[in-house]
């Protein structure tokens, strides 16, 4: 009796040891996932501009657009080239709207679907990967000879711009160098590398701040995607920006 007592015991401390061990680990993946994520956009409130560069098949597509983001929120305004210019995209709570002048009611869209060469319209948007996936944590390994903590990524909803990603995040500089995109069946459709030039105070720290994102197709490594991000600033983003009534009134 007290033999089955104490191997009862054994069992709910080893239990308990590694439920709580799981919830740490759950834990320090997401405050890194969180980390990185403030480096591409997700802050209290921040604009920047998007220059994006697409050549797919010898044939190159440029757009220019305003972004205003405030945590995973934001407004996309494009600006070039003139035939796109006043178009809008606003995504609000996972949920995503086309705007464009002329048109009498807004369009629903998704993240997924594709902006200009490889570049979706969740790229341009700041990045929740800490609640948007479940993250499963990787051995390490190096980027440029950069250690990185690495995660596969799986969505956990639908409004997730990528089914699953493979994601490097620099344990030094806690940013996002690398990642692997896949589609539901498992096979990799592009691939991105990520640059960090630009810088913005947060919480009274210098924090780098995304500057390139350049997106590779995983058929054709001729087709390549650069999306420059420049002239981030820190400001305060009022609710109005993102009340999609008073957009289609502009």
């Amino acid at each position: 009796m007290m033999r089955n007592c104490l191997i009862s015991a054994m069992i709910v401390l080893v239990i308990n040891f590694w439920s709580i061990h799981y919830s740490y680990a759950e834990l320090i993946s997401k405050e890194i996932l969180h980390r990185a994520d403030e480096s591409r956009g997700n802050l209290e409130g921040v604009k920047w501009r998007v220059c994006i560069n697409s050549i797919e098949s010898d044939r190159q597509q440029k757009r220019s657009l305003n972004v205003q983001a405030r945590a995973y929120d934001f407004l996309g305004s494009l600006i070039s080239p003139p035939k796109v210019k006043g178009q809008k995209l606003l995504m609000l709570d996972h949920s995503m709207w086309f705007v464009k002048p002329g048109l009498r009611k807004s369009v629903p869209v998704s993240p997924r679907q594709k902006l200009v060469g490889g570049a979706s319209y969740g790229d341009i948007a700041a990045t929740n990967y800490a609640n948007d996936y479940e993250p499963t944590p990787l051995d390490d390994e190096a980027v440029d000879d950069e250690l990185c903590y690495v995660f596969n990524l799986k969505a956990i909803h639908k409004n997730a711009t990528y089914n699953f990603i493979k994601y490097w995040i620099s344990k030094n500089r806690l940013v996002g160098v690398k990642a692997e995109f896949f589609t539901v069946s498992g096979k990799m459709f592009k691939m991105a590398r990520f640059e960090y030039e630009n810088v913005v105070k947060l919480r009274d720290e210098p924090r780098p701040f995304i500057s390139k994102m350049v997106i590779t197709d995983a058929f054709i490594n001729s087709n390549v995607t650069t999306l420059n991000f420049s002239e981030p600033i820190l400001v305060k983003v009022p609710d109005s920006t993102f009340n999609l009534n008073l957009l289609m009134m502009r």
